[in-house]
């Protein structure tokens, strides 16, 4: 990492959430006013299509000093287990050259403290609330999901992250076989609310495990999770992550994002899929959603400047406007409407 990028915030309950500055502070004043860009994703409505990416929002409030998060879409919380869980050793984080790798290992309070600890603070904002919840194992997700179900209103919709370790079948995460994203998404229906499955781009081929998560009980998709990576130290002859391998995300997958998302929305136009991956401005933002998204999430933006996602929303709204765009429906999908 060079020297001019620092760590310079850590979050509370000392959980290790690390935000990066290269050169300059990014912190130039609090983003307070996000123009309406209504969109919907299934059943819920969003005043924008553009919402924070699981992971890297902390599991709270912990952007409000930066943006109004009341104007964004909805906040997308970090992944949370039924129970407590500890994460991976460090180092956790390898700054990449187009991006950041990553290897948390999903560390959180598990839903019953998140619920009663960091939840209220987050709703204190005014913002919509979209849960993000994860597993090892089939009832992992079925007791994170029925604990889920004693959230609040203001918690809309519940992400489902297939991209973990599936400890019952050593072949892999969840999102890479079609049977296992079944099941999993079947047993969370306790939750009460709309799910989405968020999936993994290392599955190959993604239109069978969106079938397999819409047989589940998916409303909407959520494309794509990291990327999988590594750094190694050629002079240490180490990992440079604790746990050896970890997860690409950042500018650097979102052609990987496009194209996922362009290939389920031409196979499966009626799936509706917030698009993640790489988005670094509007113009990243509208690609998406040409591609076939109907909302989208910011996310390792934040780590470089916590304000991204509220700089990308008001962006948004001036590119729209620039670009003879007068209601969203006209850009989703567009690509599709033109081909021949």
């Amino acid at each position: 990492m060079s020297g001019s990028t620092r760590r310079y915030w850590t979050d509370v309950r000392g959980e290790s959430w690390w935000r990066y500055r290269v050169g300059r502070p990014p912190l130039l004043g609090r983003i307070t006013s996000i123009p309406s860009l209504p969109t919907q994703v299934g059943s819920v409505e969003f005043s924008n299509p553009v919402l924070t990416a699981s992971g890297t929002a902390g599991h709270g409030a912990e952007l409000a000093p930066y943006i109004d998060l009341a104007g964004l879409g909805a906040v997308v919380t970090k992944s949370v287990h039924a129970d407590p869980w500890p994460g991976n050793p460090a180092p956790r984080v390898h700054q990449a050259t187009a991006g950041m790798l990553n290897a948390v290992g999903l560390q959180g309070p598990g839903v019953e403290a998140w619920l009663a600890d960091d939840l209220p603070a987050l709703i204190e904002t005014g913002a919509t609330v979209v849960a993000s919840i994860w597993g090892r194992t089939v009832d992992d997700y079925r007791r994170a999901a029925e604990a889920m179900a004693a959230a609040p209103s203001q918690v809309v919709a519940v992400e489902v992250n297939l991209s973990c370790p599936n400890v019952e079948d050593r072949a892999g995460m969840f999102a890479h076989s079609a049977e296992a994203t079944t099941a999993a998404m079947a047993v969370t229906e306790a939750c009460g609310r709309p799910r989405w499955a968020k999936l993994s781009p290392n599955a190959g081929d993604l239109v069978p495990i969106v079938d397999a998560a819409v047989e589940g009980g998916a409303e909407a998709v959520t494309l794509v999770n990291t990327v999988m990576g590594m750094a190694i130290d050629p002079v240490s002859r180490t990992y440079r992550l604790g746990n050896g391998g970890g997860g690409l995300s950042g500018p650097a997958i979102h052609p990987i994002a496009v194209r996922a998302v362009h290939d389920v929305a031409a196979a499966r136009p009626e799936v509706p899929i917030v698009g993640v991956g790489g988005v670094t401005d509007a113009e990243t933002a509208a690609e998406l959603l040409v591609a076939g998204a109907s909302a989208i999430q910011v996310g390792t933006a934040s780590f470089g400047d916590p304000r991204s996602a509220g700089r990308i929303a008001s962006g948004l709204v001036d590119w729209c406007l620039n670009n003879g765009v007068g209601d969203l429906s006209e850009l989703i999908g567009a690509v599709h409407d033109r081909r021949s």
